[in-house]
């Protein structure tokens, strides 16, 4: 059964920013037909009141559909809707002449004169901000608003409006219009700077990872590099003597088959780096890892005087716990903290990256996944537990929490917090 906001907390940071936008764009929509249509009703006459308000329900309508479908042409999910863009230019200027013939040659009264000109106002406004969308150039869209409202002053005094109400007019719809486009391009402007961050988040957990990766390929090059060279030499010159009978070729093949064995236990010792995991190794790699990729990163502890299977537990849980962080959480900030004390010693990782309830991305409960899993398998065989699962009252951190006992007349049991030093904060 899901949880109460499931589906906002299932989204991330880019994506809540989105939809927040989206419906940032549909409210304006709705501020038109309630701001305009609604004062229409009780100012226009019985007759043209109905449609005008019509009219102006289905320009925000229009308004609305176009300004989704042109954010999705900003995200490059769809062609750039140049029909609806121009179906939308016509209505909207349509509207404005049709609000102008009122003005000037309607049924008269204040009233009408008064929502005739909010008609034009607002309509032209809202439907000008929404065009904006649909450009990518801040200099066509300062050229459009500009003409918009240059036209509407010379659209204006032919139709029979004073020089005053005329400039009057096409100031308000260079205002009201800039404003509009002004917000439209700051939200997009947002929302794509956030999917830039978001994505140079992600490249920077990938090149952390590759990185990674590099040292690991040049550790096993600096120790098979020299070693098999060798063996190639050794091995050629065996066959030679071989094929002119010399004893000496089975000299060169023990040898060959020496440095072969003696490659074998370094490339064990190497990988063995890699499989049994140091703890102060971990630590430093942790905190190297994911300052890399942009999370700030409070490293407390050392592991100074633990048993080698001790480290070896509690730097698995480190690796794993980090990894979680960089695939699959979308956190700022982790914590990572070792504590000696009654016989016992506790790693905690800690994050700020939850989505959705959830963290690891690996089963439908939280710590259910098959990292986890091997993690507490890990654990047993040294007598330890693990316990993961969010935390905090607003359930906004994944904490991992590993527990190990030392063995009995270990140096660093004693004492309430041996050993524990703060390493460093890294951001």
């Amino acid at each position: 059964m899901r949880r109460p906001g499931s589906w906002w907390g299932r989204k991330s940071t880019p994506a809540k920013v989105e939809t927040y936008t989206r419906w940032s764009f549909h409210l304006f929509p709705f501020v038109e037909a309630t701001a305009i249509g609604l004062p229409i009703l009780g100012q226009a006459g019985a007759r043209l009141a109905p449609w005008l308000f019509l009219l102006v329900c289905a320009h925000s309508v229009l308004c609305a559909v176009t300004a989704s479908r042109a954010l999705d042409w900003v995200r490059g999910t769809r062609e750039q809707p140049l029909r609806l863009l121009a179906v939308l230019g016509a209505i909207t200027a349509g509207t404005g002449v049709v609000a102008l013939v009122l003005v000037t040659h309607g049924p008269g009264g204040e009233d009408m004169e008064t929502a005739a000109g909010s008609l034009f106002a607002g309509v032209i406004s809202f439907g000008v901000g929404t065009l904006t969308l649909g450009m990518r150039s801040r200099l066509r869209m300062l050229w459009l608003v500009a003409g918009l409202a240059a036209g509407t002053v010379a659209v204006g005094l032919p139709l029979g409006l004073p020089v005053g109400t005329a400039l009057g007019t096409g100031l308000a719809v260079l205002v009201g219009a800039g404003f509009i486009a002004l917000t439209y391009s700051f939200s997009v402007w947002l929302l794509k700077a956030v999917y830039e961050l978001d994505e140079a988040r992600e490249t920077r957990t990938r090149l952390a990872v590759a990185e990674e990766r590099l040292r690991f390929g040049r550790d096993l090059h600096d120790v098979m590099g020299r070693n098999l060279a060798v063996i190639a030499l050794k091995s050629e010159l065996a066959v030679q003597l071989a094929r002119r009978e010399r004893p000496e070729a089975v000299d060169q093949m023990i040898e060959v088959q020496r440095i072969a064995r003696e490659s074998q236990r370094e490339v064990r010792d190497v990988v063995r780096g890699y499989r049994e995991a140091d703890l102060g190794a971990e630590l430093l790699g942790a905190q190297g890892v994911l300052a890399a990729a942009g999370i700030s990163c409070e490293v407390t502890g050392e592991a100074v005087g633990l048993p080698g299977e001790v480290q070896s537990a509690l730097g698995w849980v480190v690796r794993e716990a980090t990894t979680n962080v960089l695939r699959h959480g979308d956190a700022g900030w982790c914590g990572v903290g070792v504590r000696v004390g009654d016989g016992r010693v506790v790693l905690t990782v800690e994050n700020d990256g939850v989505v959705g309830g959830r963290q690891s991305g690996e089963g439908s409960e939280p710590g259910a996944g098959s990292g986890l899993v091997g993690l507490r398998e890990r654990l047993s065989a040294v007598d330890g537990r693990l316990e993961a699962g969010i935390v905090g009252a607003g359930e906004d951190r994944f904490r991992v929490v590993a527990t190990v006992p030392l063995p009995t007349g270990s140096g660093s049991a004693s004492g309430s917090d041996a050993g524990v030093v703060v390493s460093g904060v890294t951001s």
